[in-house]
């Protein structure tokens, strides 16, 4: 609603870096983890639910695997931290502390894609928005934010197994060929590169001659590739997102929709989610009964939570369209439209519309960056009371669809 490098104190920019970073790790981790170093120990059902999240195979890897979801975090922070220091113009800041904070404030709000700038505009200063090594930068932070912690986890792992393979000149030869690289990283891996590239595209025909007539040469592709990475819940802008066109922000629409990774940083329906959905639709055409993928086959739990994430999102967003509407109806379709999916999917994009808009449509969005963050799914598996299972079968029958 304000600009956070002026209306805030250095002590509010303070919190606000601290609120981002547990948020990015999430509450449970870091609230578990605290709990477990101070009471040395944690409950059995305590445990279930942090394996299930962090995405461990066995009840004594929780905490090793929280732990380096700790070492991630701070790891590729620091790093990030370092290569943004690196690539400012000390001129820009009065200080080498201010310059310090800022690479630190920007490397941590883009691991945990909460896209929150110190900057008035944002990286759409024209002292930033040229800057692309900042920009390769921020790229890399924030992607391997919404990747997701077990993703990331499992990337170093089967990066370690090449570098030894590689490494050992051939003396490296397991009697079996290990499944390093699981299901869940595949999927996510080519889910993430694939939109990237369609937005990528998109980006870069659209706007060639528009938001990015300004930049030359390598500047258009770093540019296009800002914007097509940064809409999955990052948040950053180095263009007027207000001067886009129109099939640009249906784009942006899509890819805010879509957002993140699992058990990562970012929001958003996630991209397993949209995977599971395109692999049924294909199963379903090619006339298989089940969604096989990589020699294996999705549960079915799976499937049904991702249809259920899909509808249930699209009902928040609907809602929240209409409501908004209602409380603000100077405002286009297409601007509240904007506003809903960049706050169901926590990205931080707008139209500029933002800070004129009604005080209940303001509380209104708040509840849905809530929901968004949270899963509408989860609030209402907390708020229904669960059902005793039956050892019982009902007879099969199918309902006419089309």
């Amino acid at each position: 609603m304000v600009d956070t490098g002026s209306y805030f104190t250095d002590f509010g920019q303070l919190v606000i870096l601290l609120l981002i970073q547990i948020g990015g790790l999430g509450i449970l981790t870091f609230a578990s983890y605290f709990s477990y170093f101070f009471k040395g120990g944690s409950t059995y059902e305590n445990q279930l639910v942090l394996s299930d999240m962090t995405n461990s195979n066995k009840l004594g890897e929780v905490f090793s695997t929280i732990k380096s979801i700790l070492f991630i975090t701070f790891g590729i922070e620091m790093i990030s931290a370092l290569l943004i220091y690196s690539s400012l113009d000390s001129s820009l800041f009065p200080s080498e502390p201010r310059k310090l904070f800022f690479a630190v404030f920007h490397a941590v709000s883009a691991f945990c894609n909460a896209g929150f700038s110190t900057l008035p505009l944002g990286l759409y200063e024209p002292e930033y928005r040229f800057n692309y090594l900042l920009q390769v930068i921020l790229i890399l932070t924030f992607v391997m934010g919404g990747l997701g912690f077990p993703i990331v986890n499992n990337i170093i792992q089967f990066l370690t197994y090449k570098l030894k393979a590689l490494l050992s000149f051939g003396r490296f030869r397991p009697s079996h060929r290990p499944w390093v690289l699981n299901l869940n990283s595949r999927i996510t891996l080519i889910t993430t590169i694939s939109i990237s590239a369609v937005g990528f595209l998109a980006f870069y025909v659209l706007e060639y001659h528009n938001t990015m007539a300004e930049h030359q040469g390598i500047g258009k592709v770093v540019t296009a590739l800002f914007g097509a990475t940064t809409p999955r819940t990052a948040g950053f802008n180095t263009i007027d997102t207000a001067a886009m066109l129109f099939p640009t922000t249906m784009v942006v629409f899509l890819l805010m929709w879509i957002g993140a990774s699992p058990a990562s940083t970012g929001g958003g329906i996630k991209t397993s989610t949209f995977a599971i959905a395109t692999l049924n639709i294909l199963s379903l055409a090619k006339g298989k009964s089940k969604i096989e993928v990589y020699r294996r086959e999705i549960a079915d739990i799976s499937v049904r939570r991702a249809f259920a994430t899909i509808s249930l999102s699209l009902i928040v967003i609907g809602f929240g369209i209409v409501l908004i509407s209602v409380f603000d109806e100077d405002k286009s379709l297409i601007q509240i439209g904007f506003e809903t999916f960049s706050a169901f999917s926590t990205v931080g994009l707008s139209l500029g519309i933002t800070s004129s808009l009604s005080d209940m449509s303001k509380l209104i969005l708040t509840g849905i960056m809530f929901i968004g963050r949270v899963s509408m799914l989860s609030l209402l598996i907390a708020v229904f009371k669960k059902a005793r299972y039956k050892n019982y079968k009902y007879p099969t029958e199918e309902i006419v669809i089309n």
